[in-house]
């Protein structure tokens, strides 16, 4: 009697990248990368806090297939660390609860609402557009148990996972972080870096100048035969 050899299935290959760029023009990248850059910021002490931007999420075992490249998404409970894609199946099954788009030349409306579909299906909490170009604005979605339900009024809108704040006026849109400053791009960010260590500077040299000053008067008080601790 013949016997059949069973073997395993191939393993399954899931690519790191899908060959599309992470921008399309100057603006959107500067939006993608103000928006990871800032959550790391924030959460940069929750050693349990994952944040990517331009990163394949694969939600199903087995199917190379289905996915999504977010501009920037926030994981909650999900440790850091550099990953090839994020596999949900392989992080206990925690799909980022936060997805940011960044809105480009080269998206449709009807592109953006399939990904809004998919990420309603595999468990995000919030989903954002940021839509950069003046006048530039953005939408929300929460989720309301199966479904991500439309934000009616962006302005003033606190992020519940992220408490940031959405702001728009003037044809501007905003974002400010939980403690009320808004969300810095890494220019302003060494900028104002540069600008407290000068303002540290300048009180260290106003400080040991001071001092100085002090040891003077006090000597001048010794040769007068005072003492300067008695003045």
């Amino acid at each position: 009697m013949a016997t059949t050899s069973l073997k395993p299935p191939p393993a399954v290959h899931y690519p790191d990248s899908d060959g599309k760029p992470s921008a399309e023009n100057t603006l959107q990248f500067e939006w993608i990368v103000t928006l990871k850059g800032n959550f790391d910021l924030l959460f940069r002490a929750d050693p349990n806090v994952f944040v990517a931007g331009d990163h394949l999420i694969y939600p199903v075992e087995g199917d190379a297939d289905t996915r999504q490249a977010p501009d920037v998404y926030v994981a909650f409970g999900r440790p850091k660390g550099h990953r090839g894609s994020y596999r949900v199946f392989a992080e206990q099954g925690v799909f980022p609860q936060v997805i940011f788009e960044v809105w480009s030349p080269g998206n449709t409306a009807e592109r953006m609402d399939e990904k809004r579909r998919f990420y309603e299906k595999y468990g995000a909490e919030e989903y954002y557009i940021v839509y950069p170009d003046f006048p530039a604005y953005c939408q929300g979605w929460r989720r309301a148990g199966d479904a991500l339900v439309r934000i009616e009024n962006m302005n003033g809108f606190v992020s519940p996972r992220l408490g940031i704040r959405f702001e728009v006026g003037g044809g501007e849109l905003t974002v400010t972080n939980p403690a009320g400053g808004p969300l810095l791009s890494f220019v302003e960010l060494g900028t104002l870096q540069e600008e407290t260590a000068a303002r540290a500077a300048d009180e260290r040299r106003r400080a040991e100048a001071e001092r100085q000053r002090a040891e003077r008067l006090a000597a001048r008080l010794r040769e007068l035969g005072v003492d300067p601790d008695a003045v």
